[in-house]
């Protein structure tokens, strides 16, 4: 299995960036698929979760109303529009799926058992 993140870049605060995630190798359709990222000297943290098919999203409270998490089954991807990028955003985005994840612990890095590589997203002020 294998998860490729593409679209990270700097851009100026109040600007956008869309990320994507493609998954190859296994479907996740019935399972969940997110991002998450990690700042330096942080804890990779939770941004946006799709659960099951995407019908359930759910999203960190530092990010509800400016990003949205969206995905495509046929094309395993998961994308994840940012609006109104903050500095604070600044971070490596990763992409995560697995297939045993509940909702319960969707939230949490250990429960996803697929990663992508990273992309730096740079929020300049």
């Amino acid at each position: 299995v294998q998860l490729q993140a593409f679209g990270g870049g700097l851009v100026q605060a109040g600007g956008f960036l869309r990320l994507s995630c493609a998954a190859s190798g296994r479907t996740f359709r019935n399972g969940a698929m997110g991002w998450f990222r990690q700042a330096p000297g942080k804890e990779r943290e939770s941004v946006a979760v799709s659960f099951r098919s995407g019908g359930t999203t759910s999203y960190a409270d530092s990010v509800k109303g400016r990003f949205t998490i969206s995905r495509d089954n046929a094309k395993n991807t998961v994308y994840l529009q940012m609006n109104s990028l903050k500095s604070e955003d600044t971070a490596i985005y990763y992409c995560a799926a697995g297939l045993r994840v509940i909702m319960s612990t969707m939230h949490l890095p250990q429960a996803y058992d697929h990663w992508g590589q990273g992309t730096q997203v740079t929020v300049s002020s």
